[in-house]
Formats: C-alpha cells, structure tokens, sequence
C-alpha cells in the first residue's frame, strides 16, 4: 500500500472523529477487499457519500470527482490533500489513465458510475467509464452500496437539499462491500445486478423490518393525532388519526378477549369500518383475512377452509347485499357493536392524544417484533386456478410501505382516492397500510367501477393521487369530466398491462399523464413504478428520468432481480428477456398449507415471477408477458398479450373502451395448442387473417378459431379472469367457425 502523506494523515486524524459524530456507520464485507489496487464503485445518494466510505473503508480511498468541485475554493484544499483526482468531459481520457496508474502502484480509487446524485433514491443509468478504467489498469473492479442515506438532510428526499430536520443523531448508515469482479466482467448489466444485490442484502437487515405491523401503523397514526386520516365517500364523515386509533384500539381489546381465533375474515369493501376492522385486527395481535366478497361461493368456501376461518367481521348493510355468501360460524357487525363502545372509544382516543406511540404500544400489548410472522392472508388464484394462501409477514407488509414510500415521496397535502378493494393486494398495502403509516390522507369508496361516483370525490375533496387497474380508467373516460380530475398529480396502474391507446386517450382526456407499476400478490405488492421526471438541480443539467413508455418503471429500493432462461433455469444478463426472479423483504413467505406451489415458485429466497421481462441500461422493467398466458405451437413460444396487440391494430381498436378482445389456447393434437380468439365484436375470421398475415404476423400467431361472446371476464381487481376465459375458450367448437363470421 502506498504511504500518505503528513498533510493528509493529520487531516485523517482530525477529520474523522468528527464524522464519527455525526454518522455511525457500520461496514460489512471489508474482508472481501482485495489486498492491492482497485477500482470501487459505489451508488450516489448524498453529497457526502465520499465521508461515508472513508468511514467505512480501513484504506484510504482516492475519489474521482468532477473539476467543478475539485476547483471549489473552500473544498479544493481538502480536496487535493486526500489525493483526488479531477475530470472534466474534455480532459476525461487523462484523469482515467491517472486512475489506472495508481491503482496498478496499490491504490483504491472510487468512481460513482451514476455521473451525479440520485433524485429519486433510486440507482441509475451507470456510465460506461469505469470499464475502460478498470480494463487499462488491469486491476478488480468492487460495487459497494451505501444503504440508509436517503432521507438525511444531504440526500434529495422531500425534493430538497439541506433544508430538512435529521431524522436521527448521529445518522445510521450501512455500507456493504461486494465480490471483487475481474475488469471484463464488470459490464454495465452485471454492476447494476450486482449493486441491487447489495442494496437488497442492507435494506434487509434494517431493524425496522424486524417490527410489527400494528406497531407501525400506531407511530403513524400517533403523529399529529387532530389530522384528518381517512374522509368515507359514502357520507363524507371524517376520521381523525386519533379518532380512528381510538376506534380500532377499542375493538381490537373486544376480539383480543371473546375470540381466540387466530385468524378473523374481514367482509368490507373500502370505507372507513373496512379500515377500522383491518387495524384492529392487527393491533389484537391476530390476522386480517381478506375475503374476496366478488368470487363465488365455492371459491369463497374453499379460502376459509384454509384459513379456518370461524368469524368474520362485517356491516348489517354489506352482509343484507351478500346473500349467499358463505358466512363463517360468527359474524361481527361493526354498525352494531362500535356504538357500544363510545368510551373505550373515547377513551383510547384521548391517549392516543396524549401519550406517546411508545406507551401506547405497550398499552395495546403489541408485541416488539413482528417479523417473519404472519400478518395478513390474502387469497389469489393467480386469476386461473384454486384459491391459493397467500402469507404476508410484518416483514413484508412494514418493507413494501417503506419502499413504496420511497418512490412516491409524498407531500403532506397528498390525499389518496382509496377504491381498491383490501382483499386485493394492491388495496391492502398502498390504499390501507401505507395511508396509516405513512400518514397519507385517504377518501374511501367501496366500488371503484363507479368512476362517475369517484370522479365527483375527486373534485369535491381536491384528490391528488389516483391508484387504479386500468380497466377502471375506461370508466373515467366514459363517465368523467375533464375538469373533475384537475387536482390529480399522481394516477397509477397496476393489476394488469397498460395498453399505450388507453394511456394516451387518458392523457387527451384529462391532461393527465398515466403511470404505470408492476408487482404480484407474492411481492406485497410493489416491485415497480412509472413516476413523474424529478426537477433537474439547475437549468440545463440532465433530467434523471423516473419513467419510460411501455416499461413498468425503476424498482423499489431493497429489491435484488435476475432474468434467466424460463425453461432451464440458466442465469442470463439484466438486459436480455427471459424469466424475472426477484428477491427482497417483500417476498411473500409462502402459500398457506401448500408447500407445493410454495416450493415452485420460492426457491433460496428468490421468486419465481412466472413473468418474462428485462431492464434496459437506465433500470427500467419491461414486462413482455406472463408464461402461463404463452403457448407453445409446433414447439415455438406464442405471447397471447403481443398477438393481441397486432388483432387490436389489424381491426384499428383502440384499448381506451371496454375490453373487446381476449387470446386464449386450447389442446391441439397436431400442434400441442391451438389459439382461441374470444371476441365481444363480429369479426370476418378470413379478413383478420389477411390483414394479420399482410402486417407479418406469423402463421402460427394467427388465430383458427374465433368465439364471440358478451362481455371479456374480468375479475373484481380489474384483470383478465383467465380461468373463466379458458373455459369459454375451450368451449368454442373450430369446426363450427366459418370463414365469413364467428359462431
């Protein structure tokens, strides 16, 4: 190791203690660095990422930074006395050939691949000048990840530097050293895989995720208790978070005493009891079991069976609109147990006004850690199979609301329209528990198929955030006025793809751009969003974008991917298509009672999407299908969702109305599987092929058969009902199908 010079060693030994002070830092993986020169390569949060690492890191660490900077009068004294080393876009061919020198003479030199600090807490495109350094100096190439650093006062969260509050003092920050990769594997694809990797192991292992869920939702509602929390649709009542804290806290010591049962069905659409009833659950100590009331009876009967369910908590109204519904042994209803509890209610809502979050917590008897427990049981079939338990821990439940609240960032005015259902997953994290803990105001309603109803809550309370599947956006555009959703800053899909005709008719419509997410029931569910572009520093410098057409957007923080080959397994690069794996601390903990299917999708802790994707350079997802709705054809690979697309544009159909057409398979003896196309519309089968075969589709991709039927099925969450669709489909009878018209 080269020696350092007096003038450095004294700043050394003055300097850091002083940092000491304000960060603690803990350093993992030091022992993988390697013993001579290398090059390091770290994400960019704050401005002073640099200070962190020199705490971290047992060598000293010479820095490339831009010349701006170096240039700095009061910074360029410090700044040449630790050895860095400035570039410039003109001079960038000699600062990288000085690097490449002193890491062959022993040193570590880092370079922030990034080019410039994140604006949206998220890694971004890495340029590719590290690799001709590290390919003249011949020397390992170190991703490290610097972890908890978005959020303090250097770091652009809130959309501003320096003029915010620490959270914490001295700052916690986490900074983990990767594998060492030689100089021509470290390729822009496996860096990015592997600094995600990093970045999934820190967030981890934050102590926040090993807490409880009921826990979480008591700080955020215990802050600032006179606020409002949730506004009902129905009646336009308001809840206060003290009031609503008071309500749940009440109920949860009437379940925690006359029912053992571990786990309680909750049968409420969106509003404020279905709200009440979910937290007190959770602050009893048992699990909410979200029930979908829109399923059949079989489907319904079959859930509580797995779950066990003995009770269930309701309303007098909602069970009178669910008359065959499959009631478990007791029900509660909550219209006619809450007005009986008026004191405790009382009660509980003065202390949550008066005492700390920390003493409520012990008052409610709230355990200290909640982590891999279960928390809530959702059910999915997946939209084609049997109801299937879905496990979600505190875990999950406290990891996926930090992330997701990384990505939104929200203001302190932002109001969310809260109309998915909480038995669905997208419902239940990010219009229920991220509400309560984050403390983001939400209006309820309990149908979002009533667009005119929720169009006229969005103007009536000035709703600034709008999550819904995009079948629900076809309501907006036949029911909604354009001025309705002027206060709209924010409208997020997910469920299912977004087709680019229906976003661009929203965007004419409304003025609104469309944002669109991805995630399952089994990542809790946010994996991925669209979002608006941050503000660039000053004018000119270059936007860092936060959203690409046709992708489902950056990943959430904590998030680790790999893509590989859908049938043997075999590991491929981010940017090629194949099957997405995920790992992270949302990752579901398995499937209730079904080892099974639990261990076919759950392997080492990663997760078996069943979804073919891939990132481009700036980590963008792009989701190009899901396997089961692929066929295989003479043994090639079919996508159901991309044949569409070419029929929607061979017919010139728009997607922005109700959906008109589905592609299906069916058996075929002489080629594995046939393809069904399922139409709401009359279609000439011999036209279609035609204008199909002259736009290039492929024979294979050009449907035999054509079935027209009413309505396209489609579940409650607003997805394509693929085993109602499959049964239709192989209903349909290809000898009975003429060339002229569908039978």
């Amino acid at each position: 190791m080269p020696p350092i010079s007096a003038a450095e060693r004294l700043l050394r030994f003055f300097g850091m203690p002083f940092a000491r002070l304000i960060y603690r830092v803990k350093a993992v993986g030091t022992e993988r660095l390697p013993p001579g020169g290398f090059l390091l390569l770290p994400n960019h949060i704050t401005w002073v990422d640099a200070i962190v690492l020199l705490l971290a890191c047992p060598r000293p660490i010479r820095f490339i930074i831009d010349q701006e900077y170096y240039a700095n009068r009061l910074l360029h004294p410090i700044l040449r006395t630790v050895g860095c080393i400035p570039i410039t876009s003109r001079r960038a061919r000699a600062a990288m050939r000085l690097a490449a020198e002193k890491i062959r003479e022993g040193e570590i030199v880092c370079l922030f691949p990034e080019g410039q600090l994140s604006r949206s807490g998220t890694l971004l495109r890495l340029r590719r000048g590290y690799e001709i350094i590290a390919r003249e100096a011949e020397g390992p190439v170190l991703p490290v990840w610097l972890d908890q650093l978005w959020g303090s006062v250097f770091s652009f969260q809130g959309r501003r530097f320096f003029t915010k509050w620490p959270r914490h003092f001295p700052y916690p920050a986490t900074v983990e050293f990767g594998t060492p990769l030689l100089p021509n594997d470290a390729d822009i694809a496996t860096v990015r895989e592997e600094l995600l990797k990093l970045g999934e192991r820190c967030y981890s292992r934050r102590p926040v995720l090993q807490g409880h869920l009921g826990a979480a939702a008591v700080r955020g509602l215990a802050r600032r208790p006179f606020r409002t929390a949730v506004i009902d649709g129905l009646d336009q009542s308001m809840l206060s978070r003290g009031k609503l804290l008071g309500a749940a806290a009440a109920l949860s010591r009437y379940l925690r005493r006359e029912f053992p049962d571990q786990r309680i069905g909750i049968v409420l659409p969106a509003s404020k009891g279905g709200v009440i009833a979910n937290l007190a659950v959770v602050l009893a100590g048992k699990v909410p079991v979200g029930l979908n009331f829109t399923s059949g009876k079989d489907a319904l009967q079959r859930a509580q069976q797995i779950a066990g369910l003995k009770m269930a908590i309701s309303a007098t109204a909602f069970t009178q609109r669910l008359p065959d519904f499959p009631w478990p042994e007791n029900v509660v209803r909550l219209d006619e147990l809450l007005p009986g509890m008026k004191r405790n209610i009382f009660l509980w809502w003065m202390a949550s006004v008066i005492l700390p979050a920390a003493w409520l917590i012990r008052l409610l008897e709230i355990p200290r850690a909640g982590d891999h427990a279960e928390a809530v049981l959702l059910f999915t079939s997946g939209s084609s199979g049997d109801p299937k338990g879905v496990v979600l821990s505190h875990r999950n439940l406290v990891g996926n609301v930090s992330q997701f609240s990384v990505l939104l960032d929200a203001a302190p005015n932002d109001l969310i329209l809260a109309s998915l259902p909480f038995f669905h997953s997208f419902g239940c994290t990010v219009t229920l528990w991220f509400p309560l803990i984050d403390g983001v105001r939400i209006v309820t309603y309990p149908n979002p198929l009533d667009t005119a109803k929720c169009a006229e809550l969005i103007e009536r309370h000035r709703v600034t955030i709008v999550l819904a599947a995009p079948t629900f956006l076809r309501g907006y555009l036949r029911k909604a006025e354009g001025p309705q959703l002027r206060s709209v800053r924010l409208t997020i899909t997910g469920a299912e793809k977004l087709p680019r005709s229906l976003a661009e008719a929203f965007a004419r419509r409304f003025g609104k751009p469309v944002y669109e997410g991805y995630g399952l029931t089994e990542t809790s569910p946010v994996v991925s969003v669209n979002l608006p572009d941050p503000e660039p520093g000053q004018p000119g410098d270059p936007v860092q974008p936060s959203q690409r057409p046709g992708s489902t957007g950056k990943m959430a923080p904590g998030i680790a991917a790999e893509i590989r080959e859908p049938e043997t397994g075999e590991k491929l690069s981010l940017h090629e298509s194949g099957m997405l794996w995920l790992r992270g601390p949302n990752i579901f903990e398995g499937y209730l009672h079904d080892p099974e299917r639990t261990a076919e999708v759950l392997q080492d802790g990663w997760l078996k999407t069943g979804d073919l994707g891939r990132f481009d350079e700036d980590g963008f997802l792009f989701i190009e299908g899901r396997l089961s709705r692929f066929s295989k054809i003479g043994g090639e690979k079919v996508p159901h969702e991309t044949v569409e697309q070419k029929i929607l544009a061979a017919l010139e159909l728009g997607n922005e109305g109700d959906r008109t057409i589905a592609i299906m398979s069916v058996t075929d003896a002489q080629k594995g599987e046939a393809l069904v196309l399922l139409s709401t519309i009359e279609i000439d089968a011999a036209q279609l092929r035609a204008q199909l075969r002259d736009a290039g589709v492929p024979n294979l991709w050009i449907p035999k058969t054509i079935r027209r039927v009413e309505q396209i099925p489609v579940l409650a969450t607003g997805k394509l009902d693929l085993r109602r669709c499959s049964e239709i489909a192989a209903a349909a009878d290809p000898e009975a199908v003429s060339e002229k018209s569908p039978a």
